[in-house]
């Protein structure tokens, strides 16, 4: 045995002493210093009574595996009293009873044909879930379903399960189990894969024409509104509807457009996937559990069969892809494209045909809001700078994409964002880089296999890389995205020619002009050597989505800055001293200096000069910007070759304008000389 003077000892208060000896074993000693077996033993403290700790529960009462999963789970309750109860447990559960079937009798009723007027029979829950085929009773089913008078199929025989209203955490669960392509990246959004499809298909989208939309939307040349007819549209929609029918399961999500609450729309998308009802839950206004209890019918519906495709056979259909709208009976069908913009884009193409109605302008345009109220309107195609200069640290973030101008002021159309993704850095765009996380949808991105790491400059899919996220996740978004009446409307162009100046202060006629023009510059591809600049018009800047003629928004922008105030400016973000090839772009400092300019309302008192052809008002100077910049001839060396090119661009405007020139709103009202007049002159 060690003499002490070899031992490292510690007492633990209860008259023994643990130590190391000198091989580094553990031994315990009691009083008398005797190790017991010389084997390590552990303390604890004891308790008054003489008991060590004890950490031990009961059992779980549970009697099987399945009893047990079984209280993992609580059911989900509504947060506020039921209305017209007269109180108690049992009053209570009849009203909610009540409130479900009505719930399924409006989902049955949205997924009716013309063959069975009453819909399929529906239930709510997952069918995998589901220990037994719901039974057909007099009585309330567990399974709250409803059951149509008419039986004229097999299809009419089965349950439709309908997966309503799911929370994001619900559809990664359907989706990583049953949809190929569905995966979670290393910070937590699901990746997922759209098909063939990977963009829009504007070529199939069709719009029924009928005795009131002949007269009111804009048909013919530069029109996005190809025509079909009632019954073409019906057929379209038996075919979605019993494709959708046939399926064991369906999601369901009612949701809102508007954040202004006088001025709501509710829609319902019928899906099959779950990548589409995650989509549309970001991207639509999410209803609070109270405003769910009250949904009722909605206003619109779309119909999403994308996997299955149309008959080419039919009558307007020019492939197996066809997107229809039918704005007297509120419905949109979908057929042989999982793209999920496609739906995003047609209920702005709703939005753009409802609101006008309301005298509400319908706008595609980023929004955001100073600390002292100030709002801003930011119009621009791809590539001139929309996102990048309405993302605004220093300013409130109302919207990124699509916006309504009310009597009471600006509201965002949507609840949520779809960005761009290709070449996505954590440097150039921080918001959304950080907003791609747990809930975002990532579609069709590449990502490493092992790390779960997207690799955002990956376009082996497609080049058309999305993220779509709820706007909070935006760390500078005004919740709710409403803000007053703008201040400012900032009309955003990437002009590759090099003869637009870098700010123009623009008259209401002017605004209008350019409003309708929509103009940018995109650049040739240089593989076979070609610099040349191509000029693209689009009108309102959403030709694509508008559906009454140009000429209608342009008025209703000019009435509504005339009333209240609004300042409208033309802002190049695209080349200075030369076209492409030969000038250099401006410096995206000096362009944010200029809205700052704009912002602070400090280029309002500067003073101006009128440029000749556009004829448009340009400051001589702005801080933090080189005056020698701000009129184009200044920066060119050639300027002869400045005239030549600011007078063919001139002559793409008006060839561009030809479009509109002669046409009638309604039955009477020409397109006014006053709007011609403010477009270019030589």
């Amino acid at each position: 045995m060690l003499s002490i003077s070899e031992e490292k000892m510690a007492s633990n208060g209860n008259g023994e002493f643990t130590f190391a000896n000198g091989n580094g074993t553990a031994a315990v000693a009691n009083g008398n210093g005797t190790a017991r077996n010389g084997l390590a033993k552990i303390q604890t403290q004891k308790k008054g009574n003489g008991m060590c700790h004890d950490d031990s529960t009961p059992p779980v009462k549970a009697q099987t595996i399945d009893e047990l999963h079984s209280l993992q789970k609580k059911k989900s309750a509504p947060t506020t009293p039921i209305k017209g109860t007269q109180g108690g447990a049992f009053a209570i559960t009849l009203s909610e009873v009540e409130r479900q079937k009505q719930q399924l009798q409006s989902i049955s009723a949205s997924l009716a044909s013309l063959t069975r007027e009453t819909g399929p029979k529906v239930v709510r829950g997952d069918p995998a879930k589901q220990s037994e085929t719901p039974k057909v009773s007099s009585h309330v089913s567990h399974h709250h379903h409803f059951t149509p008078t008419i039986s004229v199929s097999d299809s009419a025989l089965k349950f439709t399960h309908v997966l309503y209203n799911l929370s994001p955490a619900e559809l990664y669960e359907q989706a990583i189990k049953y949809e190929k392509g569905s995966f979670i990246t290393s910070t937590g959004a699901l990746a997922t894969l759209s098909g063939a499809k990977t963009g829009r298909s504007p070529r199939d989208k069709r719009v029924v024409k009928d005795d009131t939309t002949e007269d009111e939307l804009w048909w013919g040349r530069g029109s996005p509104n190809i025509e079909m007819d009632e019954h073409t549209f019906m057929v379209n929609r038996e075919r979605a509807v019993d494709y959708l029918n046939s399926l064991d399961k369906v999601f369901v999500n009612d949701q809102f457009l508007n954040w202004d609450p006088e001025n709501r729309i509710k829609v319902r998308i019928v899906s099959a996937r779950a990548y589409h009802s995650l989509f549309m839950h970001n991207m639509c206004i999410r209803p609070t559990p109270e405003e769910l209890e009250n949904f009722g019918t909605p206003d619109f519906t779309i119909y999403n069969a994308g996997q299955f495709p149309c008959n080419r056979y039919t009558h307007y259909m020019t492939s197996s892809t066809s997107i229809d709208l039918n704005l007297a009976r509120r419905e949109m069908v979908i057929l042989g494209t999982m793209y999920a913009g496609e739906m995003k884009k047609g209920l702005f193409s709703v939005m753009h045909y409802l609101m006008p109605k309301r005298q509400i302008l319908s706008l595609h345009s980023g929004c955001n809001m100073g600390k002292d109220g100030d709002v801003a309107l930011f119009f621009g195609l791809s590539g001139t700078g929309k996102t990048t200069l309405s993302t605004d640290h220093n300013r409130y973030l109302i919207g990124d994409d699509e916006h309504c101008w009310t009597e009471n002021g600006v509201s965002n159309i949507e609840g949520g964002c779809y960005a761009k993704c290709i070449d996505l850095s954590r440097e150039k765009e921080p918001d959304i880089w950080n907003a791609i996380k747990f809930g975002a949808v990532l579609e069709n991105i590449v990502f490493d296999e092992h790390t779960r790491e997207v690799d955002y400059s990956d376009k082996s899919v497609t080049e058309n890389t999305r993220a779509a996220y709820p706007i909070e996740y935006i760390p500078n978004a005004k919740i709710p995205c409403v803000g007053p009446h703008p201040k400012n409307v900032i009309l955003l162009a990437c002009d590759a020619f090099g003869v637009l100046p870098p700010v123009s202060k623009l008259n209401l006629a002017q605004t209008m002009y350019h409003f309708i023009s929509g103009y940018t510059a995109l650049v040739a591809g240089t593989e076979d050597g070609i610099k040349e600049p191509t000029a693209t018009f689009s009108a309102c800047f959403g030709a694509a989505f508008i559906m009454l003629h140009p000429t209608k928004y342009a008025a209703m922008l000019a009435d509504k800055m005339l009333k209240h105030g609004a300042t409208g400016w033309l802002v190049n973000t695209g080349w200075s001293g030369g076209s492409y090839g030969s000038g250099k772009r401006i410096k995206l400092p000096y362009t944010r200096k200029i809205i700052d300019a704009i912002h602070d309302g400090s280029l309002l008192n500067a003073k101006y000069k009128k440029t000749e052809v556009f004829g448009l008002e340009i400051p001589t100077e702005v801080e933090g910007v080189p005056s020698e910049i701000l009129d184009p001839v200044n920066t060119w060396s050639d300027k002869n070759a400045h005239n030549e090119t600011l007078l063919k661009l001139a002559g793409l405007f008006k060839r561009n304008f030809e479009t509109f020139t002669n046409y009638k709103i309604g039955k009477d009202n020409k397109l006014t000389e006053e709007i011609l007049a403010a477009g270019p002159n030589f």
